[in-house]
């Protein structure tokens, strides 16, 4: 419940009753506003919404990393592919399947999320799990290296490169 605090004065000195209150007194008047009952529901409603959208969002977080993966790694591979053409040197990619990293010999490794599995499916060699594996790229455009497959649970992203143009399509 509301209060207020209400400045009055009587607007004529002369028709004040003997209980009328003074001139410039006081007065407390009621409005209308929310009970203690209705507070605490909406207070227990907005928390109990609050802590379903936490789960909601820390459940789509390894999803959002396995994409991201996915994305870096395709990208990783197409500029292997323009660094050989730019360069007009072959260049390799590693992939290092025990250690879970990728990259350039020689530089800066990237690192696989935890629980997202890779293998590479390669052409003559069959499908590998472990080791090293790596994808030669020739000045020309073309690409020696079979297909990347990650996994996450249910999905799977295969990133595939076309041995004659070294273009990369990544399916899921």
């Amino acid at each position: 419940m509301l209060i207020r605090y209400k400045l009055t004065s009587a607007p004529n000195a002369e028709r004040r009753t003997p209980n009328a209150p003074p001139d410039h007194e006081l007065r407390i008047t009621s409005c209308e506003g929310f009970t203690l009952l209705e507070l605490i529901i909406v207070m227990f409603l907005a928390t109990l919404i609050l802590g379903l959208t936490t789960l909601v969002f820390s459940n789509t977080l390894p999803s959002a990393r396995f994409e991201a993966t996915g994305r870096e790694l395709s990208a990783t591979i197409r500029y292997m592919k323009s660094l050989a053409q730019n360069k007009g040197e072959d260049q390799a990619l590693t992939i290092d399947l025990d250690t879970r990293q990728y990259g350039i010999a020689g530089r800066h490794m990237k690192t696989i999320p935890a629980g997202i599995s890779i293998k590479v499916s390669d052409p003559v060699s069959g499908e590998i799990l472990k080791g090293k594996y790596t994808m030669f790229f020739h000045a020309f455009g073309g690409v020696e290296g079979g297909t990347v497959i990650l996994q996450y649970r249910k999905k799977t992203l295969y990133i595939q490169t076309d041995p004659v143009v070294g273009s990369v399509m990544v399916q899921q």
